[in-house]
């Protein structure tokens, strides 16, 4: 199987300059690196979670998708296709909610940020928490685990659902593989390089500043017009103006050669006017989007194109999710009467448990440790002074498994992640 790549694309908002130099123009050139197969999808379920007005998803959903294959995005390269066409997925989710722990989910940032954002209001602590939004990263792990992809760019706040993904998987890699990987463990990409443009202010560009170049929304005269709004020094025509820190330059050098850095920046020193400047902005950056914008345009007015589309990613990325979806669908127990792994009992070995030995060290404090079935230690606690403050504990452990090992857990870690939480979940099995 070749390198899988999964790329999740919000579909609330209309996308603006920045989000095509920081994270379109990126991902359409990494799609087509040799030894890589791209998947790319329109998160329209997630979108449900954000907003409730129906004609907006809609909408966004369709202008969102027309910006990236305007852009450049090769359907007959990467599978491109929308979430809600896939009800492999759905079905997924809840097959994965079954062996998710609610502790888990507790601790995911954006219901804890609802929670502390009610209490500061002096509302209960779930009054704005739909089941959509404390599910989330459950649903985001199906996404990324329905094609076992390997590698999934994500920004810095989505990290630790890339995390949860993996801690689900294995839990259900665990419970039902019988010796079998039945998903591939994910690992986030963040691209610490990745190039944030300034907005007309200097800011990030962000329509929460109201400071954004729309990317083809209003066409040319739009991007004329948020041009001429970049903030500027006072330096008058003919006046040798310093290129650094302007706002206007990093604009320019993320469309330009080398040698058209070269040149624009010796043009202000020598005295080029600012509204000259911005002329020339504008026309650099029309000659990039120009024909991208024209592409986009005819896309939006032809709803049945893009439709096909889309329709054909589904077609490709269900030829997938299928066989996949029946195969867990077995593993879980999920089987047709006739199926021989129903007719036929099998019974296992049980297999030998790992174990926690609790005991009284020479300085009078109690510990516990816990141990594979082999015998390898895995897990050493800090001393306690009191034994039921150990047994609560390990009886904590043995409830929540891995989910329990927080930051502040009185723990130290001499095994793997993988056979700590194996050997966790053996318990919970049990």
């Amino acid at each position: 199987m070749s390198h899988r790549v999964l790329t999740g694309i919000t579909t609330t908002g209309t996308l603006h300059l920045g989000n095509y130099v920081g994270a379109i123009r990126p991902a359409i050139e990494a799609s087509r690196a040799p030894g890589v197969e791209s998947f790319f999808f329109m998160a329209d379920f997630h979108a449900l979670i954000k907003c409730d007005d129906p004609d907006r998803i809609a909408h966004s959903s369709r202008s969102i998708a027309a910006t990236w294959l305007a852009a450049g995005l090769d359907p007959a390269r990467v599978v491109f296709y929308r979430q809600s066409d896939i009800p492999e997925i759905p079905e997924l989710t809840w097959l994965l909610t079954c062996v998710t722990a609610k502790g888990q989910m507790n601790r995911a940032h954006a219901y804890k940020a609802a929670v502390d954002a009610a209490v500061a209001a002096g509302e209960e602590p779930d009054a704005h928490v739909s089941m959509g939004l404390f599910s989330y990263p459950v649903l985001m792990a199906a996404d990324i685990l329905m094609f076992n992809a390997h590698k999934v760019p994500v920004g810095k706040d989505q990290v630790q659902h890339i995390e949860m993904a993996r801690d689900v998987a294995q839990r259900f890699n665990h419970l039902y593989g019988r010796g079998q990987e039945l998903f591939v463990l994910p690992e986030a990409v963040v691209d610490a390089e990745m190039e944030l443009l300034p907005g007309l202010d200097g800011r990030k560009m962000s329509k929460s500043y109201d400071n954004v170049i729309p990317l083809f929304e209003g066409g040319a005269q739009a991007l004329k017009d948020a041009v001429a709004r970049i903030v500027t020094d006072s330096k008058l025509p003919g006046e040798p103006k310093d290129p650094e820190g302007q706002t206007l330059v990093t604009l320019y050098d993320a469309f330009a050669t080398p040698e058209q850095r070269a040149s624009f920046r010796a043009a202000l020193r020598a005295g080029l006017a600012w509204g000259e400047a911005k002329q020339q902005l504008v026309a650099l950056i029309d000659s990039h989007i120009g024909p991208m914008r024209a592409r986009y345009e005819a896309l939006m007015a032809n709803p049945a194109e893009l439709e096909a589309i889309l329709q054909a990613g589904a077609a490709r990325a269900r030829a997938l999710a299928g066989p996949a979806l029946q195969r867990l669908r077995e593993a879980v127990g999920l089987r047709a009467y006739t199926s021989t792994a129903t007719t036929v009992a099998v019974k296992a070995e049980k297999a030998a448990l790992p174990v926690f030995k609790q005991y009284r060290e020479t300085d009078g404090k109690f510990y516990f440790k816990l141990l594979s079935a082999g015998g390898d230690l895995l897990l050493q606690s800090q001393g306690f002074e009191q034994g039921r403050d150990a047994g609560q504990w390990v009886a904590r452990l043995k409830r929540e498994g891995a989910t329990a090992l927080t930051a502040d857990a009185p723990v130290q870690r001499a095994g793997t992640e993988a056979d700590i939480t194996a050997a966790l979940a053996a318990f919970q099995e049990a």
